[in-house]
């Protein structure tokens, strides 16, 4: 079992950058794999980022490459998600999940934080 928690989001102006952080329970938090996703009002969730379980490999989504960068931190037990240059359309809630290998899919994550609001302002 795995229990995320987000942090980090909240207002910013287009341009700017945040930082999110997503904190996980569990000794074996190294294992997994893990993932960003957004989701904006009335629309589906949208694959942001994920990384393996080492760190060694990393995917994005293509509205975001480029511009976000994912990193994690095992001796923390902790994945960050680095927004640059973002823009009003990244507004959204942003979850981490955690499951067995990198994917774009969300059916492959297994546990889901419960999200953290960013909005960003033109």
């Amino acid at each position: 079992q795995v229990q995320l928690v987000e942090s980090g989001g909240g207002l910013v102006q287009a341009g700017g950058s945040l930082r999110l952080s997503c904190a996980a329970s569990g000794r074996t938090f190294s294992s997994y794999a893990l993932g960003w996703f957004r989701q904006a009002p009335d629309k589906e969730r949208e694959f942001v980022a994920a990384i393996n379980w080492s760190g060694a490999t990393t995917y994005f989504g293509y509205s975001v490459e480029g511009r976000f960068a994912i990193s994690r931190d095992n001796t923390k037990n902790t994945v960050y998600l680095q927004m640059n240059r973002l823009k009003p359309e990244d507004t959204a809630v942003y979850y981490c999940a955690a499951g067995g290998i990198a994917a774009i899919s969300e059916y492959e994550y297994d546990y889901w934080g419960q999200g953290t609001q960013v909005t960003v302002s033109s």
